[in-house]
């Protein structure tokens, strides 16, 4: 008899995805030990509890995801992937050791923050699309769906794990080493890559370097309205919704007064949320538009409960849902779009998404902030709420528009 899960854990039968897979946890859980070291420092250490502080350090860690973006496109469908992927892993774990090094000596100021966020979210830029279609040739189209959506259970695993570490790290020996196991994390992932069974790559079709491949991309995405739906809605509910720094900090720090332990427990509690909506993803047997709906619509539920969540606990319980609705959105918009795309326009279409999705955090960060200081956290989080409403509103009209068309 088929266990119900063994479908869901299909893509680890491959050597190379299994490999890729490992060494990418360790260096996910390096990843959320920063992150939530790094709005504890800049909350609590930094400034006296200023929310706009966070909006900005967000705010330019994810800027460069717009702002290179026609570079970042081509890189993911022009050049070697492995080769790329190795690069930018290598530059964040030395970034992460530079701002460990600062921080542990004490010499770290709020501007250090704002230049090393830069130079990260630089770096993760050119990661994030080439990353992403890089699981195609670790697994192939057949199985795609499924990796993508076992990649999103290892990042929020480690999700679960990295921020409580995080916690203990900071209360116990100081923020500074909590970068520190951050930089040393990424050795995991570049040993992944170097083993790697070359030969076993399915490559994805490479484009030919050509005067306006990125317009060319643009221009493919902006003609399919479905894949035009997704982009406005990973807009709408990137800048305003998935500020989960922002929302989670100020709610812990200033509605709840918990410690460094508490506000980590609390980025951990909401992985809880994303792995359940990352293992139900791996276990569909392919993505469809109508769960955009789905994850939009809960996402606005979810941040609705928890803006209005009187105590510490109810409102870690409303972080599961959102983690939940989040990880259905994103996980399917990642997976219809690769897809459904051709293969030599992958990385520029993926660009475009992680750009819109990511790159309007310059944009939402710091009015979400800015709503914190001025209003409230619970106001802050109604703004996420509106923002899943709104992409719900989008589903439904694309939805409406293409039962028209097949009329």
């Amino acid at each position: 008899m088929r266990l119900p899960l063994a479908g869901a854990f299909r893509s680890l039968r491959g050597f190379n995805y299994r490999v890729w897979v490992g060494g990418a946890f360790v260096s996910n859980v390096g990843t959320w030990v920063q992150r939530t070291a790094q709005d504890w420092l800049v909350l609590t250490q930094l400034t006296h509890h200023d929310a706009s502080a966070v909006g900005m350090v967000m705010a330019l860690q994810f800027g460069p995801q717009l702002l290179f973006l026609p570079l970042t496109g081509y890189a993911a469908d022009h050049f070697n992937q492995r080769r790329l992927l190795i690069a930018t892993q290598a530059s964040m774990g030395l970034l992460a050791l530079a701002l460990g090094v600062l921080t542990v000596t004490g010499l770290v100021r709020l501007w250090h923050v704002y230049i090393f966020a830069f130079l990260f979210g630089s770096a993760a830029a050119f990661d994030a699309p080439v990353r992403q279609t890089f699981v195609a040739e670790l697994v192939g189209d057949a199985d795609l769906h499924n990796a993508v959506a076992l990649n999103s259970t290892s990042f929020n695993g480690a999700r679960m794990i990295g921020p409580a570490v995080s916690g203990l790290v900071i209360a116990a020996i100081g923020t500074g080493w909590a970068f520190l196991i951050n930089g040393a994390s990424f050795v995991a992932v570049l040993i992944s890559l170097a083993f790697l069974r070359v030969a076993e790559l399915r490559p994805n079709a490479r484009a030919h370097p050509a005067k306006g491949s990125f317009t060319e991309g643009f221009r493919y995405a902006w003609g399919r309205p479905d894949l035009k739906a997704i982009l406005v809605m990973l807009f709408l509910v990137g800048t305003f919704g998935l500020n989960f720094p922002i929302f989670i900090s100020t709610m812990a720090v200033g509605v709840f007064h918990a410690d460094a332990r508490g506000f980590g427990l609390l980025s951990s509690i909401m992985a809880v949320g994303t792995i359940t909506g990352a293992l139900l993803s791996a276990h569909r047997e392919k993505p469809r538009f109508g769960l955009l709906l789905t994850g939009a619509g809960v996402f606005g539920i979810g941040c609705t409960l928890a803006a209005l969540a009187p105590s510490y606990w109810l409102f870690a319980a409303a972080l599961v849902v959102i983690g939940v609705a989040a990880l259905t959105l994103t996980n399917t918009t990642n997976s219809l779009m690769q897809l459904t795309t051709e293969p030599a326009m992958r990385g520029r279409v993926m660009a475009l998404r992680v750009g819109l999705a990511l790159g309007g955090t310059p944009i939402g960060a710091p009015i979400v902030g800015w709503v914190a200081n001025h209003y409230g956290p619970r106001w802050a989080l109604g703004v996420g709420a509106a923002s899943g409403f709104a992409a719900a509103l989008v589903a439904i009209a694309a939805s409406a528009r293409a039962r028209k068309q097949t009329i």
